[in-house]
This record gives C-alpha cells, sequence and structure tokens, in this order.
C-alpha cells in the first residue's frame, strides 16, 4: 500500500509543478468521445458511434470476449454543463440493447492549464446482458488533469454503487500531437494522443457478477454453486481492499475535421491481482471511432 500511495503523490506532483502550454483544451467525458482532445469553445452537440473489440471495465473482462457496437450523444453549454446519452449493443448477445447510460456533470478551468469535470452517470442493463460491469448501476466521476509541455497529467476518481460499492483511482499520462500538414486539403489533420494508464481499486463487482451470472466465471466448475463456499469467501474477501489492478498502453491515431472526427485506437493492457474466479491475462484492444459535432 505504501508504494500505491507514494505512486499517487509523485504523480500529483509531477502535475502540480509542470511547465504549461500555450494550447487550451477542454475535457469531456472519455465515455461519450474519441480518446483524442477536441477543441471545442462553443455550445455544441456530439454524435458518434464506436466498435470495441472486447468490454474492458476498469481493467478487467469477462470470461469471453464482448465485441461491443455504442452509440453517443452529449450536449455541451457555453457554461460548462453537459448532459448525454449512450446504448450499447454486445455482439451476439441475447438482448437488442445491453445497456443504457444517461448522466450529466460539470467542466471547470481553475486555471487555462488545470481543468476537469464532475459527472453522475445511471447505467440500465438488460436483465440478459452478459458485460463485467453490470453489477453496477451508478458512477460518481471525478476527473483532473493539468496540460503542460510535456506530458498531460490526470488523476480520476471514480465511485459506484448499485448492487456492489467499487471505489477506482485511474492516474494517466498522455502526449497530445497534431500534425501542422493536411491530408487532403488545409481544413484536415492527423492527431495522436499515446498515453499510459494505471488503474487502482477494489474489486466487489467481480463477485456480484458471478452471483447474477452462475456459470460464466468459475474455477472450471461446470455450476458455480459447486464452488466450495472456502474458496468463495476467500476471493470474496480481498474484493474490498484497495490495490492495484491494471497497467494499459493506448495510441490513438485520428483523422480530423472541423466538425468530425474518425479515430483507431490500439491498447495493451497488463491486468495485475486479478479477482481468483476471473480468468483475466495481457490482452489487446482496439477500437473505431466517429463522431460528429455540430455547432
Amino acid at each position: 500500500m505504501k508504494y500505491i500511495c507514494a505512486l499517487l503523490l509523485l504523480t500529483i506532483y509531477m502535475a502540480v509543478n509542470a511547465t504549461p502550454t500555450n494550447r487550451i483544451l477542454i475535457d469531456r467525458p472519455a465515455r461519450i468521445v474519441a480518446d483524442s482532445d477536441t477543441l471545442v469553445k462553443k455550445r455544441s452537440v456530439s454524435a458518434g458511434v464506436s466498435y470495441g473489440s472486447d468490454a474492458s471495465f476498469f481493467g478487467r473482462t469477462g470470461p469471453v470476449k464482448y465485441p461491443f457496437l455504442n452509440a453517443d450523444v452529449i450536449y455541451n453549454t457555453k457554461n460548462g454543463w453537459f448532459v448525454y446519452g449512450s446504448a450499447y449493443k454486445v455482439l451476439g448477445s441475447t438482448p437488442t440493447i445491453d445497456e443504457i447510460d444517461l448522466g450529466g456533470g460539470y467542466v471547470y478551468h481553475i486555471t487555462p492549464k488545470f481543468s476537469g469535470n464532475i459527472s453522475y452517470t445511471r447505467f440500465i442493463f438488460d436483465r440478459n446482458a452478459l458485460i463485467i460491469k453490470s453489477a453496477s448501476s451508478n458512477d460518481i466521476n471525478f476527473n483532473n488533469s493539468y496540460d503542460w509541455k510535456i506530458l498531460k497529467s490526470g488523476v480520476v476518481l471514480d465511485y459506484l454503487f448499485g448492487e456492489s460499492h467499487d471505489f477506482f483511482i485511474t492516474i494517466t499520462n498522455s502526449k497530445y500531437i497534431e500534425t501542422n500538414w493536411s491530408i487532403f486539403d488545409d481544413k484536415d489533420y492527423l492527431s495522436f494522443n499515446p498515453g499510459v494508464n494505471i488503474i487502482l481499486g477494489t474489486q466487489n463487482f467481480v463477485q456480484k457478477y458471478n452471483t447474477n451470472h452462475p456459470g460464466r466465471v468459475g474455477l472450471g466448475y461446470d455450476d458455480d454453486l459447486l464452488m466450495p463456499p472456502l474458496i468463495a469467501q476467500k476471493y470474496a474477501g480481498h474484493n474490498s481492499e484497495l490495490d492495484m489492478l491494471n497497467y494499459s498502453f493506448k495510441i490513438p491515431i485520428a483523422y480530423n475535421r472541423p466538425h468530425y472526427t474518425f479515430e483507431f485506437a490500439y491498447k495493451y493492457s497488463i491486468p495485475v491481482n486479478v479477482e481468483g474466479i476471473l480468468r483475466n491475462h495481457k490482452e489487446s484492444f482496439f477500437n473505431l471511432t466517429f463522431y460528429y459535432v455540430f455547432y
């Protein structure tokens, strides 16, 4: 635990003592838009669609791969308030729509380089949804970042509650780069936003997911009800401990025009301290995202 605290203090120290840059980038909820930073100065509506190779939840995945499609809409006001909605469809699953998210929040700027947002999201799942996040139905998200010349550093806090209660800390460091040359005309450009993420947290949601979906995860038993009680209790006993969960490296590459962006993102995920009834391992993720901004 002392190493976790030291890492947090070091990241926050780097962010606060960083050298500022001249570019002002407004953060928007990571669930709603592509991973590349987007300059937004006006009231706007954004609509997007994306495909993901596997559904991931704070560094954890389900017992099998669940590729998904999702559609998002977000309304941004001039004074920083926003509301949004999302719909998810897991490919190959029974429900027509596996998940609907509704939420809102506020974007603020303490200084031109120190910004953040706070938001609340309500997750609504179909009863047959198999994605691992389905044990949580509410999320309070507090996201702060500092943009400086070398890197953009951030600390994101999430408190999730519903059938299970969990707390997560995500530490991010990324570098936004865009080309000063065009592809087809003088209105387009490419952008790159490589980054490294570290996730710490609890994982009570794993045990609840196992209870809600018997037979989906386990130790090789045909029915999770046959799992020896002492083994299940042993796993569950560690779920409430704040621990390192995941390291990941991400490389988003985006084609940008004044009103829309098309992005491909590759992420390599390294789960650690995996809760015993899961079989998570190192995995590559691929995402394709398109979104359009109406001013």
